[in-house]
C-alpha cells in the first residue's frame, strides 16, 4: 500500500506542477501533507517538517547568500569588461561569434540564473547575429547548452536539489563533478567552433564596415517578446539603433538596470548598462580578486558553501555599498529571487520528510529493485545519468530530484552504490534540461532572440543530448560515478 501512495504522491505531484495547477512551493508542502493524513501518520507530520527543515537549513542558506553575492557582482559591473572583451574578439567573423557566444553564455552562468544570462547573452550577441545574417537558432542552441552545463553549480539548482532530496553536503557532490563537468563544457565550445565554422562556410568573413553596409535599414520597430514567467517584459527595438532594455525576475538581473546594445553606425556593442548607477569601477580588481578567491576556496573546501557565500556577500555588500540605504537597495533588489528558492528548499523538507519518515521511499526503492535486470543493480548510477535526460526534459527539476532521485538512491543503495554516485549522475542531463519548455527561462531566451521555440527544439536537442552524453561518459571514465 505505501508503494502504491509513494507513486500516487510523487504523481499528483507532478501533474499539478506541470499542468501549473499549482506553484512548486503549495505543491511541495500540501501534496505530501495530505498524503501523510492518508497513511494515518499526520500527527507526526511536525517531526517531519522540522527534522527536514533542520537537514535542509545549509542548503538554504548558500542559495539565499550565493544569489545575493552573484547579483551584487553583476550590478557593480564585474562582468561588463568580459563582455566587452568577447565582442572585440569576435569582430565579424561567424566562427568567433558562435565561440564566443559559447564562452559568455558560460561565464555569465556564474550566477546561477538562467533568465540573467540569457538576457545578457542575447542583448550583446544579437546585433552581430543579424548584420551578418546568421541563424539566431545556432545562438539560441549554444547559448541554452552551456548554461546547462553550468546550471551544474551548487548555487545554480540542480546540485542543491540533489543535496536537499538525498540530505547531502553539496560540495561533495559537485567537487568530484568538475573533471566531467568540464569536459562537457569543452564538449560545447568544440560544438561552438563547429557550427561557426558552418556558418563561416555559409556566409564568410566580413568587416564590421562590410557587415553594417550587408544590412538593410528600415525604420525603428518595436517588437516585444513574453519573458515567460519571468515577471518582466523584454522591449526590442530594431533599426539603425537597436537596443534591448529586460527587466527580469532572474538573480543579479534585477539590479543591475536596463540591459542596452547598441547597434548603430558607431559599431559599439554594450551588453550591459554602461551608466547605471550602481557600478563600482574603482573596485573592479577587488570583486574580481572576492570572486576568485571565494571560488577558490570552495573547491579547496576550506570552509562549507554556505559559509563562504555569507561571508563574500556580507563582504561584498559593505566595500561595494558601505551606506545602509544601498546595501538595503541591493538586497531588496534581489529579494524576490532569495525568497523564491530558498522558500522551495524549506518547502522541500514537507516532501522529502514525508516520502522518508513514513517508509514511502523505502517501499518503492525495493519495488524499483525488483524491476532493474540484477545484472543492472551495479550500475544504478549509469542508469541513472541514461534517466536524467528524459525525465529532466518531460519534468521539471523538482519534480525529478524531489520525487524522482530518492527512489532511484534508495534502489542503488541496495546494490552497493552510494547516494552520492546517484546524485553526480542526476546532474547528467542538465545540458538538455535547460531547452525543456518547462523551463521559463528559455522563453525568455527565444523570445529576445525571436526564435520560434519549435525551431530552437529541434535544433538544440541533439546537440543537447549529446553534450549531456558526454559529461555522463566523462563521468564513468573518471570513476566519479
Amino acid at each position: 500500500m505505501l508503494t502504491i501512495l509513494g507513486f500516487v504522491m510523487i504523481a499528483t505531484f507532478l501533474v499539478l506542477i506541470m499542468t501549473k495547477k499549482m506553484s512548486p512551493i503549495a505543491a511541495l508542502v500540501l501534496i505530501p501533507a495530505l498524503f501523510c493524513v492518508a497513511v494515518g501518520d499526520g500527527a507526526r507530520l511536525g517531526d517531519y517538517v522540522i527534522e527536514g527543515v533542520g537537514n535542509l537549513a545549509p542548503t538554504a542558506a548558500m542559495l539565499m547568500f550565493a544569489i545575493v553575492y552573484f547579483g551584487v557582482m553583476i550590478d557593480v559591473g564585474l562582468f561588463d569588461p568580459v563582455v566587452r572583451g568577447i565582442l572585440k574578439f569576435c569582430q565579424a567573423d561567424p566562427m568567433r561569434i558562435v565561440v564566443g557566444t559559447a564562452v559568455l553564455a558560460a561565464i555569465v552562468s556564474l550566477d546561477g540564473d538562467g533568465s540573467t544570462t540569457f538576457m545578457i547573452t542575447v542583448s550583446a550577441m544579437y546585433p552581430l547575429y543579424k548584420r551578418l545574417k546568421m541563424s539566431l537558432v545556432v545562438m539560441t542552441g549554444v547559448a541554452a547548452t552551456a548554461n546547462g552545463v553550468m546550471n551544474t553549480l551548487p548555487w545554480g539548482g540542480p546540485t542543491a536539489r540533489a543535496a536537499t532530496a538525498l540530505k547531502l553536503d553539496a560540495s561533495e557532490i559537485f567537487v568530484p563533478m568538475i573533471p566531467a563537468l568540464a569536459m562537457g563544457l569543452l564538449a560545447v565550445f568544440v560544438l561552438a567552433y563547429v557550427l561557426g565554422i558552418r556558418e563561416r562556410k555559409r556566409l564568410g568573413t566580413l568587416t564590421l564596415d562590410e557587415a553594417l553596409a550587408r544590412e538593410p535599414q528600415p525604420e525603428p520597430e518595436t517588437v516585444s517578446a513574453d519573458a515567460g514567467g519571468t515577471g518582466g517584459k523584454d522591449r526590442l527595438h530594431k533599426g539603425t539603433a537597436a537596443s534591448v532594455s529586460a527587466s527580469g525576475t532572474g538573480s543579479g538581473a534585477a539590479g543591475a538596470g536596463s540591459v542596452t546594445v547598441t547597434d548603430g553606425d558607431d559599431d559599439e556593442f554594450q551588453g550591459l548598462d554602461p551608466d547605471r548607477s550602481t557600478l563600482r569601477p574603482r573596485l573592479y580588481w577587488f570583486n574580481a580578486g572576492l570572486t576568485a578567491a571565494l571560488l577558490t576556496a570552495m573547491i579547496m573546501e576550506l570552509l562549507p558553501i554556505p559559509v563562504l557565500f555569507l561571508l563574500g556577500a556580507a563582504l561584498a555588500l559593505t566595500v561595494n555599498f558601505p551606506h545602509m540605504p544601498d546595501q538595503r537597495a541591493r538586497i531588496a533588489a534581489h529579494a524576490d529571487n532569495v525568497l523564491n528558492v530558498s522558500g522551495m528548499v524549506f518547502a522541500a523538507a514537507v516532501f522529502t520528510g514525508v516520502l522518508t519518515g513514513t517508509g514511502m521511499v523505502e517501499h518503492m526503492a525495493d519495488w524499483v529493485v525488483g524491476a532493474v535486470p540484477e545484472a543492472m543493480g551495479p550500475h544504478m548510477a549509469l542508469v541513472t545519468g541514461l534517466l536524467s535526460l528524459p525525465l529532466t526534459y518531460f519534468m521539471s527539476n523538482d519534480g525529478f530530484y524531489f520525487g524522482v532521485l530518492p527512489v532511484l538512491a534508495e534502489a542503488g543503495a541496495a546494490h552497493g552504490v552510494s547516494p552520492l554516485e546517484i546524485a553526480r549522475a542526476s546532474l547528467a542531463g542538465q545540458a538538455l534540461h535547460m531547452s525543456s519548455p518547462l523551463v521559463p527561462a528559455v522563453y525568455v531566451l527565444v523570445g529576445m532572440a525571436k526564435v520560434e521555440f519549435g525551431d530552437h527544439t529541434r535544433f538544440t536537442v541533439k546537440w543537447a543530448v549529446l553534450t549531456s552524453l558526454v559529461v555522463l561518459a566523462a563521468g564513468v571514465v573518471f570513476g566519479i560515478m
